[in-house]
This record gives C-alpha cells, structure tokens and sequence, in this order.
C-alpha cells in the first residue's frame, strides 16, 4: 500500500468476495503492520476513518497467499525467488495467519529482486533478502518444470519488463508511480495455451479524464480517474519454449 491514495487499491477485495473462484489476490511486501505505517496507509486509515480499520486490514493482509502456481507452468510472487525454497509443500505449509519476518522463505517470496550483474545469490541493496541472476532463474524452472516466473516489487519503464531470456517477467501496475516517474503500467493475462497478453497503460499527463473498459478473469470493469490520463496498448507474446505453449 504505497502512493497517494493508499485505499483505492483495495477496491480489489471486493472482487474476490464475489468470484472466489478466478479471482486471486497475493501478498506484497508493504502488506504488513510496520510497513504501512513508513509509507502512509497507517496515517490515511487514520485519518479518513479510524485505527480499528487499520488494524483490520493487517489482519487481513496476514491471511493472503504467499505465491500461486498457474496450470503447474507459471510461478507468481511479489517479490522474487528464495534460496531456502526447496519444495512447493515449504510455501504450501506456511501457517497463515503470519507477519512477515525479516529474513526467510516468507520474506524472500515478498522482498528479493533478479539482477544481472549477479551470479548466484548476494545482498540486496534494500537492506533485506537477496538478488539473484538469470542462472538461479534457469536452475530453478529446470528443477520444477516451469516456464515462467512472474513477479512485481520494481518500477519498470514499460509496465513490464522481461529477465534471462524471457524466463522472469516483471510487471508493474501502476502508471507514473507516486507522481514521481515516467513509467508506464501493465497487466499481464494468459490464455489456455499460456500465451501471454500484455495490456499496457502509458501516462499522457494531468488534468485530463480517461475512461476504459477492460476486461480480466471474466470481470468487466470501467475505470475512472479525474486527474490522469493513460494510453490502453496490447500486445502478444509467445513467451515459452515448450511446444504445449506455442
């Protein structure tokens, strides 16, 4: 929950309540009671409603899911890959609901970040968790039989942006992040063959209004917003190398 309107996002809750069934919400890095109060969901809950609302949502970020697994083929996460993962049944037999800890699997699926000025694990620049390079993205697909690692947690100048050989794809959903950079969004969808469908909202500047009609997972929805304007592209790619998904 970071940016100027830290509950707006929220609105996502909603939809999980009305499709259970398609519709998945995992855990970030600032769902957590310490974070929210750095970056200003504490002080809005404050402020608009009340610390009992605030308290609420931490218990209900403490209950999301860590990591899903699409079709057996795509990994997804917030953060990135942890070098104490050794089995699904790790992520599957985190005990929920749990805070997140400053070191460990729990904290790595939130926190880590590829890198490819690395080889192998080293530090993160962020204080907490690891990087990791595009050898320890091959080995782990390898190892699981998967074809893509998805995940979020970095500003990226196009909404998405690939990693060892379209192995890892970051994508980042909101456009011109905090007001303070130029950087486009993006959202990701797959179809049965596990192509990939990337919609992109470019950043056209203020003071303009901007309605879309899109649709995901089934769900139509109309997006307003009184102070933005963004551009709607899509594009397809073929990201797998396996034949079942070309």
């Amino acid at each position: 929950m970071q940016g100027f309107r830290h509950l707006k996002p929220l609105l996502d809750a909603p939809g999980k309540a009305l499709y259970p069934e398609n519709f998945f919400l995992l855990r970030g890095n600032h769902e957590s009671a310490s974070i929210t109060r750095i970056y200003g969901f504490y002080d809005e809950c404050k402020r608009r409603f009340n610390i009992k609302l605030w308290k609420t949502f931490c218990d209900v970020f403490n209950c999301l899911p860590i990591s899903a697994l699409v079709d057996e083929k795509v990994i997804c996460m917030h953060g990135g890959l942890s070098p104490e993962l050794q089995h699904f049944d790790q992520i599957r037999k985190i005990v929920r609901p749990t805070d997140v800890p400053d070191s460990g699997l729990v904290c790595d699926l939130l926190w880590a970040d590829p890198d490819r000025d690395y080889v192998g694990w080293a530090e993160n620049d962020r204080g907490v968790s690891y990087v990791f390079g595009t050898d320890v993205v091959a080995a782990f697909l390898k190892r699981y039989n998967l074809d893509l690692v998805c995940r979020a947690h970095q500003v990226v100048e196009d909404g998405y942006e690939f990693f060892g050989k379209r192995q890892l794809v970051t994508l980042f959903s909101a456009p011109n992040y905090c007001g303070e950079f130029d950087n486009a969004g993006a959202m990701m969808t797959l179809d049965e063959t596990l192509m990939c469908k990337f919609i992109v909202l470019k950043w056209l500047g203020l003071s303009q209004v901007w309605s879309i009609a899109f649709t995901f997972g089934g769900i139509w929805g109309d997006l307003r917003e009184q102070e933005s304007r963004f551009k709607l592209e899509t594009c397809f790619l073929h990201v797998f190398a396996s034949p079942s998904c070309m």
